[in-house]
């Protein structure tokens, strides 16, 4: 029913690159602390770096509780299911970073996107995850729907905002600087967006 992948190739990267969202989840070190679960779509904003190394793109929104779980513990696991054609569900569980717009590295991470403009989506980080380990399992009781197309809410919202008026937003959400939990979130003021 379920197998073990020693790398991401082939057949299985087809597959995560071909659905349409994906699922992220994380959690603080302390045994009480709050777990956290996000959906993640928009095509484009997620891509395979090397058969071990995938990123995604982390947009604006009103919380920060990834950010923050990774910063502190680098704990994450990424979920695909298939919603069409034959049964799948794969998780890639690895350690995680949140790359911010004053990183080094933030220039070549970004040419690995070439398929979405960031620019209306108030992109403040790029995660980088490196999977541990990777298995499928049978997905047979995941529904069969339709994807029909991107919301355009997200980007018609946030087009409108600039560096600093988006690090006012996030100044003023209770949890984007700091998680539920109390951790570091998102650091504020963005650096500036970095030319292309």
């Amino acid at each position: 029913m379920g197998k073990t992948y020693e790398r991401i190739d082939g057949r299985l990267r087809s597959f995560i690159e071909t659905q349409p969202m994906f699922f992220t989840a994380t959690a603080p070190l302390s045994g009480d602390g709050t777990i956290n679960l996000s959906p993640k779509g928009l095509r484009g904003s997620f891509a395979v770096l090397d058969e071990l190394t995938v990123a995604y793109l982390d947009f604006a929104g009103s919380n920060a509780e990834t950010v923050a779980h990774l910063r502190e513990n680098g704990r994450i696991t990424l979920m695909w299911c298939a919603f069409t054609g034959p049964p799948n569900i794969v998780r890639v569980h690895g350690r995680g970073e949140p790359v911010f717009r004053d990183d080094p590295r933030w220039p070549e991470l970004l040419r690995h996107f070439p398929d979405i403009d960031p620019d209306p989506h108030g992109l403040r980080a790029i995660v980088v995850v490196r999977a541990e380990l990777i298995r499928d399992t049978c997905g047979y009781a995941v529904p069969l729907m339709t994807y029909e197309a991107d919301r355009d809410l997200h980007g018609r919202r946030f087009a409108r905002e600039d560096d600093a008026s988006l690090s006012a937003y996030f100044a003023g959400k209770e949890h984007v600087t700091t998680s539920i939990d109390g951790l570091p979130g998102l650091p504020l003021p963005l650096p500036p967006t970095p030319a292309r």
